[in-house]
């Protein structure tokens, strides 16, 4: 009898230590495997929070009419090759390159989280092209807007926003990594932002490469429709 009462005691205590030792919040993902070979492994406990969370965070509209609220800062991780992105997109990114990489595709990203700084040196530059174009420097700055948005006014600056590119364009076209993207990437809660066909409701040309998430329930609705996301969000707002 006492024999079996230590053993209990035991049990319990083992018990206690391998709780304990559990994660008690999301496992984290190293950095040094970000966006990289190593497959990631996304806990049931990450894919079944989502929906639990405020969304609001993941549908914030920033264009030339919906400038980032003031002192808006994101919360960013930063990966591997230096680029940042809101820390709760960073799984779904990895996940999306992940599943892209084992079809044969080989993306990459070009441009992620942008300072205000970096944004205005985006315009600048854009400018400058348009320039030498033969553009007046008012004209310049009028069609450089199209492509580069007025700091305070781009995605690039909410972390939720990334353009991605071919990892070797020598080995595999930067069309065949656009053209998977626009096709999958809703599974992972992205759209591709900027269509060809939305030009006059965003007030961005057409952007093959460049995709932001929204979350998966949004994602899979626009990517449904063939809607952009002002035509989203304007839908929900009348609800």
């Amino acid at each position: 009898m006492r024999n079996n009462f230590g053993i209990k005691i035991l049990v319990t205590l083992i018990c206690i230590c391998v709780a304990a030792a559990l994660p008690l919040s999301l496992p984290r993902l190293e950095n040094s495997d970000a966006l990289g070979d190593i497959k990631t492994i996304l806990s049931s406990r990450f894919e079944s929070a989502e929906t639990d969370e405020d969304d609001a965070w993941q549908l914030i509209l920033v264009n030339a009419d919906n400038p980032l609220p003031e002192g808006f800062q994101p919360e960013l991780t930063e990966l591997s090759d230096g680029h940042r992105i809101d820390k709760r997109v960073y799984p779904h990114l990895q996940k999306m390159f992940d599943d892209a990489r084992e079809k044969g595709i080989r993306p990459a990203i070009s441009s992620s989280y942008r300072t205000a700084e970096q944004q205005q040196a985006e315009l600048d530059q854009k400018t400058e092209e348009y320039i030498r174009q033969g553009y007046s420097r008012e004209k310049a700055l009028e069609a450089a807007k199209k492509w580069a948005a007025v700091p305070g006014t781009s995605e690039h600056q909410t972390g939720l926003a990334v353009d991605i590119t071919t990892a070797d364009a020598s080995v595999q076209a930067a069309d065949v990594v656009w053209k998977w993207l626009e096709k999958n990437s809703y599974k992972y809660g992205f759209i591709k932002r900027y269509p060809e066909n939305k030009t006059d409701i965003t007030g961005i040309g057409n952007e093959p490469w460049h995709f932001r998430y929204v979350g998966a329930k949004a994602a899979k609705e626009i990517k449904k429709r063939g809607i952009c996301l002002e035509e989203y969000l304007k839908k929900i707002h009348k609800k």
